[in-house]
């Protein structure tokens, strides 16, 4: 059965660029009907928060990216697991695989000073290398201060070969592989060390991570190796870049999976649009989650970095807006009139008939609350700039007129009573539409850009139109 994982670290918020791994690894274990687990990689204690684990965890079940195991689960978590780690690296130090170094920080830096200086690849020199485990030794352990780290007894002959599923074959010098700390001074598990011990026992049979981990691979195959395991098969996605072509981060805006849901964009445009950076499936641009799933397969992802297009998601967030129901919309948007401090009104079928009238401009939920804001407030305020270029004093007459006809209009108005009546007073005024509607518009919605007049009106009802209309017009006489 095929098994992949994601293991996000707690320390900050999910990053869109690091939750497209996630995601082909979910795409990838469902397409085979596997198991996807989701761990939580948390042994950096320092940096790792409750706060930040409750976003990841909310972040994914948002996407819609479930798990067959992970959080609560204990098990789930390194954290819960550093016996799992110790118990490794003792079998390690039995069978000669690794060795206590006692290598103080101060002297690896003067090592390291002293390669760059010689033009050496600055590594560990194997100064420990030599020295054997005593038995009798614990593992590094705070309580009982120790000093020391342990590290992998790297070959250092032969070579090291990655297939990789994405990137291809790639083979490493095992002479150019320091002999890297598996456990630290304090007793935990560096990342190399911990996720081996964790791919293993959690039988995960693909790692899909981002190519900036293909140089820890090597390194990886050699201790699953050494531990007489077999190592997974391994999917590098190339990096996600800015505009500007260096990875993406959050001088390139927002970042985060929260930071798009709160701007209004819904979780099958991030998927969509995460999963198409990278991958491909002939020309086809807009996919289901259903359609990626079915045809999810690395042989279509791309070699190159992707270079992220906030036009692209806004596009196609718009693209999903215009999909959804009005009724849909209306329960997607009142979380976002509440955020804009707007009335959210009590009639759910006005509120969807308004929702019509504004789907076709707004790219987003935060941008759907902005824009029926004219509808919502009891009261408006009208730009100045539009008021100086549309209400002049000449106007006052026609939309005096226009507000007694509509004022006057016999049993429910409709669109196309409200065009009789704008008819009307077009002739009697001898007015082209325009120089009566634009006026009209920003009477009644405060600026100069709305859905059409007539379709306004319709929404914003006559009582409410005329009071408008009455209200700018005093500003005239």
């Amino acid at each position: 059965m095929i098994r992949t994982r994601y293991a996000p670290s707690p320390t900050g918020s999910l990053h869109i660029g690091n939750v497209r791994s996630g995601l082909f690894a979910w795409l990838y274990a469902r397409h085979h009907k596997g198991k996807f687990y989701l761990r939580i990689d948390d042994t950096d204690q320092e940096r790792s928060s409750k706060e930040s684990l409750d976003e990841i965890v909310a972040s994914l079940k948002w996407l819609g990216l479930d798990w067959d195991d992970g959080p609560p689960n204990p098990a789930m978590f390194q954290s819960n697991r550093l016996a799992r780690y110790r118990d490794g690296a003792h079998q390690l130090l039995r069978e000669g695989k690794a060795y206590p170094c006692y290598c103080t920080a101060e002297e690896l830096e003067v090592k390291r000073r002293a390669a760059e200086k010689a033009g050496r690849k600055p590594g560990y020199d194997g100064t420990c290398r030599g020295k054997q485990f005593d038995p009798e030794l614990e593992l590094p352990d705070k309580r009982a201060g120790r000093n020391y780290t342990i590290r992998f007894r790297s070959p250092n002959e032969g070579e090291t070969v990655v297939d990789d599923l994405v990137k291809g074959r790639a083979v490493f010098q095992n002479s150019e592989l320091d002999d890297l700390i598996i456990i630290r001074s304090d007793g935990l598990p560096t990342y190399n060390f911990a996720t081996v011990i964790d791919d293993a026992d959690f039988e995960i049979t693909h790692v899909v991570r981002g190519d900036d981990h293909l140089p820890n691979t090597p390194r990886q195959i050699q201790i699953f190796a050494a531990l007489g395991l077999r190592p997974p098969a391994f999917a590098h996605l190339p990096m996600v870049l800015g505009q500007d072509g260096k990875p993406l981060s959050k001088r390139h805006g927002s970042t985060s999976v929260f930071a798009y849901r709160d701007a209004g964009y819904f979780p099958e445009t991030l998927l969509n649009y995460l999963a198409r950076l990278g991958w491909s499936h002939g020309d086809q641009e807009i996919f289901s989650k259903a359609e990626l799933v079915e045809f999810f397969d690395f042989a279509e992802c791309g070699k190159s970095a992707g270079v992220f297009n906030q036009e692209k998601i806004l596009w196609l967030n718009f693209h999903y807006l215009k999909q959804k129901s009005p009724s849909e919309l209306v329960t997607l948007v009142k979380p976002f009139i509440q955020q804009a401090r707007l009335p959210i009104p009590g009639d759910d079928a006005w509120l969807a008939k308004a929702i019509e009238t504004l789907r076709e401009r707004a790219k987003t939920l935060v941008e759907l609350a902005s824009f029926a804001r004219f509808y919502l407030l009891d009261e408006i305020a009208i730009e100045p700039k539009a008021a100086a270029k549309f209400l002049k004093p000449e106007i006052a007459k026609p939309l005096q007129a226009l507000a007694s006809e509509l004022k006057a209009i016999n049993g429910a108005s409709d669109v196309a009573a409200i065009q009789a009546v704008f008819e009307r007073v077009l002739a009697r005024f001898n007015l082209k539409l325009g120089e009566l509607a634009q006026p009209v518009r920003v009477a009644i919605t405060g600026g100069t850009v709305s859905p059409g007049i007539y379709e306004v009106i319709d929404v914003l009802g006559r009582e409410r139109t005329v009071e408008r209309l009455n209200r700018a017009t005093a500003r005239l006489l």
